[in-house]
């Protein structure tokens, strides 16, 4: 039986890296206040396009969006942008666009 067992586990890793089948690692998460008030997580995975952002609580998916300059995210109400120059800024919850900077993480 543990024979078996090695043989199944030797072919499903074998697939895994064929057709490139990996755990999502994440790249990076940035934590985000804002002149509002609000604060929320995002998050960027290797190989999807969109964002991931924890924003009142709640975890909310953001599909991307074509952008003249910089990276757009939208979906459930909430729009995120992440411009190449100037502030990134958030729209959610029928409340006006509001400036938002990255918080620094204090040295590890």
């Amino acid at each position: 039986m543990d024979r078996h067992k090695a043989i199944v586990l030797v072919i499903a890793t074998l697939l895994a890296g064929i057709l490139d089948i990996r755990p999502a690692d994440a790249q990076s998460f940035r934590t985000y206040r804002c002149v509002d008030g609000t604060q929320f997580i995002v998050g960027f995975y290797d190989g999807d396009k969109r964002a991931f952002l924890q924003i009142d609580g709640e975890p909310v998916t953001l599909a991307r969006r074509l952008a003249v300059s910089g990276a757009r995210y939208s979906g459930a109400g909430v729009t995120l942008r992440i411009p190449k120059t100037g502030a990134t800024t958030v729209k959610h919850l029928k409340r006006p666009v509001t400036a938002c900077a990255v918080i620094e993480k204090p040295g590890i």
